[in-house]
């Protein structure tokens, strides 16, 4: 092994605003204390970064011409775990983009509240 991973970095316009959107999603920690950084913890110790990039271009999924940069899977069960947390998502600032219709496992695409794309993953391990 050369090296160990510490954690993935997002950029995006606001790191507190969007520490705060996935803090909420995950029931993680957020360290705003400085505001171009921010990191998130949960409390078995993983964590996210997320770095102010003032001139960000969000992605604009699936537009090739504003590829997505990178997205996160989350898993959230079954189907009617996804649609349940598929409410809760868009009520944090999410922005429904597909659902590619799988019936004992799929995925429904989201853009957080910086443009970046994730999914809700369910049927799957």
């Amino acid at each position: 092994m050369i090296a160990k991973l510490m954690y993935p970095v997002i950029d995006c316009p606001d790191p507190a605003a969007l520490a705060a959107f996935y803090a909420r999603i995950l029931d993680w920690e957020a360290d705003a204390s400085d505001p171009s950084w921010v990191v998130l913890s949960s409390p078995a110790g993983e964590r996210i970064a997320f770095q102010e990039a003032k001139d960000h271009r969000p992605p604009r999924w699936p537009d090739p011409a504003f590829p997505q940069q990178f997205h996160l899977d989350f898993s959230v069960g079954t189907r009617e775990d996804a649609e349940r947390a598929r409410g809760e998502v868009t009520a944090l600032g999410a922005a429904f983009l597909h659902d590619n219709g799988g019936e004992g496992k799929g995925f429904l695409v989201f853009s957080d509240p910086a443009g970046h794309p994730f999914c809700l993953c369910y049927g799957q391990s």
